[in-house]
C-alpha cells in the first residue's frame, strides 16, 4: 500500500488525507447530535473522496520531475486544496461566503490561525475542531516536507549551513534540480515523524485534561500548540481552567518550534549537536529571557507608581506573562498568557505590540511548524555583524571557531540577508496591495506581518486596538490568503519555481 501511494502524485495523496480527515468532525457532530453539521461533513468527505479517486485515476501514469512536482504540490496544498477543505464550512455555517470559508481553510492549513469570527460561539464546535485539525495536518505536512523536500533542496533555512562554494544566490536557485525523487524520503521520514508528532499531541492533550481542561478544548489546544496555529475554540488560554500549570506545560512544548533538534536531531544529516548546544535554541532562549527582563525591569526604571500594586505576587505574574507570551509569539503560535495584562500594567506599556511584531518576524526554528524569517538566519546575521565589529577593532584579526562558523558568517549570512530583504519587500508589497483595497496603514502593516509570519492572532494584540479580519473587504481577504501561502512556503521556494532553469530540467 505504501509503495502504491509513493507512486501517486503528491497532491492526490494530500487530497485523500484531507477527504478522510473530514470524517473526524462528522463523527464529532454526530456525537453531539448536531445531525445537520454531521451530514454536511460526511457528504463533503464523500464528494471529496470521489473527486480524489477521479483525479488519481486520471494522473495514474503522470510523470514529472521530482523537485518541480513536489514544490508545486506544496504550493497547491496551501492554495488549491483549501478550496476542497472549505466546502463543509461553507455549508455548515450560515451566512458564510465561499471566499470566507476558503480564507479560513487557507489560514488553518498554513498554521496562521487567523479567523473572521471573533466570537467563538459564532461557529459550531465541530467547525472549530475542523479548523484545529486542518492546522494540525498543515503542521505535520511542514514537519515531513521540510526534512524530505526542503533539506535536500537547501531552501527553507537549510541554505544557511549547506552552501559550499560559489555564489549564494546562484546556488540557491540551481540546487533545485540536483536532487533525486524525494518519494522515498517522504516515506522514510514520514514513518519516523508522524508517530512522534501524534504521540506528542496526545501527550499534551492528556496533560491538559489532567489539569482540568475540557477534553474537547484541550484536544484543540494540543493540536494548535504542536502546529503553532494558535487556533482555539474558546478564544485562547485566557478562558482555560488549566491556569498557570497549563501554560507552563504548553511553554515546554514550544521547544519543538524553536529548534528541529528537539525532534529530528541528525535525521537529515544537518545537525548533530545536542539541543542545549543548538544555535537556534540558544538564540531563542536568549531573546525570550532578554525581552522578559526588559519588560520586568521597566517597572522600576520607568513605570513605578507608589499607588500601584508592587508586591512580589504581582511581579511574578507579570514576569510569567512576559515569558509565556514572548515565547508564544516567537514561535508564531500567538497564544496570549492570562497574565499578559499584568505584564502590560507592570511594564507601563499599554500595548507592547511592536515587540510582538518583531518577534513574529523573527519566527522559530528551521524545519519546524513556526513561520517568520527563522532563528538560524537571524543567528547568521548576528554572527556576521559580530565578526564585522571585531574587524573594525582589530583589522588584522582572523576569525576562528572552525569552517562551519566561517561558512555561516560568510555565505550563510549573505543568503540570510537576501532572504531578509525579500521578506521586507514582501511586507511592503502586501501593504501596498492592501492599501488599494481601502485598508489603513497601521492595519495593513500588522495584517501583512501576521500573514507572512503565519501568526494570525497578532492582529488582535499587536495594534493599539484589536484588528478584526471580518472588517476588511473580500479583496483584502484574498490578498492575505495568498500572503499566508507565501509565508508558509517561503520566498526562496517561490523564486525557485519561477527560475527558468528549474523548468527546463
Amino acid at each position: 500500500m505504501i509503495e502504491s501511494l509513493s507512486k501517486r502524485p503528491f497532491f492526490v495523496v494530500l487530497m485523500g488525507i484531507g477527504s478522510l480527515a473530514m470524517v473526524v468532525p462528522s463523527l464529532h457532530a454526530l456525537m453531539l447530535e448536531d445531525y445537520a453539521v454531521s451530514r454536511t461533513f460526511f457528504y463533503a468527505a464523500l464528494l471529496s473522496f470521489v473527486l480524489t479517486l477521479f483525479i488519481g485515476f486520471a494522473t495514474a501514469n503522470y510523470q514529472t520531475s521530482a523537485a518541480r512536482g513536489y514544490l508545486v504540490s506544496l504550493l497547491a496544498a496551501f492554495l488549491v486544496l483549501p478550496l476542497m477543505l472549505a466546502v463543509p464550512m461553507f455549508e455548515a455555517v450560515p451566512r458564510m461566503s465561499f471566499i470566507e470559508a476558503w480564507f479560513e481553510a487557507v489560514s488553518s492549513i498554513t498554521t496562521t490561525g487567523a479567523t473572521l469570527y471573533d466570537s467563538p460561539r459564532s461557529l459550531p464546535s465541530s467547525v472549530h475542531l475542523w479548523r484545529a485539525l486542518m492546522g494540525w495536518l498543515g503542521g505535520l505536512l511542514m514537519w515531513v516536507s521540510a526534512i524530505s523536500i526542503f533539506a535536500p533542496l537547501n531552501i527553507g533555512g537549510f541554505e544557511v549551513r549547506a552552501l559550499r562554494g560559489g555564489s549564494a544566490s546562484e546556488q540557491s536557485l540551481t540546487q533545485i534540480g540536483q536532487v533525486t525523487d524525494p518519494s522515498s524520503r517522504l516515506i522514510r521520514f514520514g514513518a519516523k515523524l508522524i508517530p512522534l508528532y501524534t504521540a506528542l499531541t496526545a501527550l499534551l492533550w492528556l496533560i491538559l485534561v489532567a489539569l482540568g481542561e475540557v477534553p474537547f478544548v484541550a484536544f484543540c489546544h494540543a493540536m494548535s500548540v504542536m502546529a503553532t496555529s494558535g487556533i482555539s475554540p474558546v478564544g485562547g488560554l485566557l478562558f482555560s481552567p488549566a491556569g498557570f500549570l497549563g501554560e507552563l506545560v504548553i511553554a515546554g512544548f514550544f521547544v519543538f518550534a524553536l529548534s528541529r533538534v528537539a525532534f529530528s536531531r541528525g535525521l537529515a544529516g544537518q545537525e548533530l549537536n545536542p539541543l542545549h548546544k543548538d544555535s537556534e535554541f540558544q538564540m531563542g532562549l536568549a531573546l525570550i529571557a532578554i525581552l522578559s527582563v526588559v519588560l520586568f525591569l521597566r517597572h522600576g526604571l520607568v513605570a513605578f507608581d507608589e499607588g500601584a500594586a508592587n508586591d512580589l505576587v504581582t511581579g511574578a505574574r507579570a514576569m510569567w506573562g512576559a515569558l509565556f507570551t514572548i515565547a508564544s509569539f516567537l514561535t508564531t503560535t500567538g497564544f496570549e498568557s492570562a497574565d499578559w495584562t499584568a505584564t502590560r500594567m507592570w511594564s507601563g506599556l499599554e500595548t507592547p505590540g511592536l515587540m510582538l511584531v518583531g518577534l513574529s518576524l523573527i519566527g522559530g526554528g528551521v524545519a519546524t511548524t513556526a513561520g517568520g524569517i527563522k532563528l538560524l538566519r537571524v543567528y547568521a546575521l548576528w554572527k556576521h555583524s559580530q565578526r564585522e565589529v571585531e574587524r573594525l577593532v582589530h583589522p588584522s584579526s582572523v576569525g576562528g571557531a572552525g569552517a562551519a562558523a566561517r561558512q555561516i558568517r560568510r555565505q550563510g549570512a549573505q543568503i540570510a540577508w537576501i532572504f531578509f530583504m525579500l521578506f521586507v519587500i514582501s511586507i511592503a508589497a502586501v501593504m501596498v496591495m492592501l492599501a488599494f483595497t481601502g485598508v489603513q496603514f497601521e492595519t495593513a502593516l500588522v495584517l501583512a506581518v501576521a500573514a507572512l509570519s503565519t501568526t494570525g492572532p497578532l492582529a488582535a494584540i499587536a495594534a493599539e486596538t484589536p484588528i478584526s479580519y471580518a472588517g476588511i473587504p473580500d479583496s483584502a481577504k484574498t490578498i492575505l490568503a495568498f500572503t499566508m501561502a507565501l509565508g508558509r512556503l517561503e520566498t526562496l521556494a517561490i523564486i525557485a519555481l519561477l527560475n527558468p532553469e528549474f523548468w527546463r530540467r
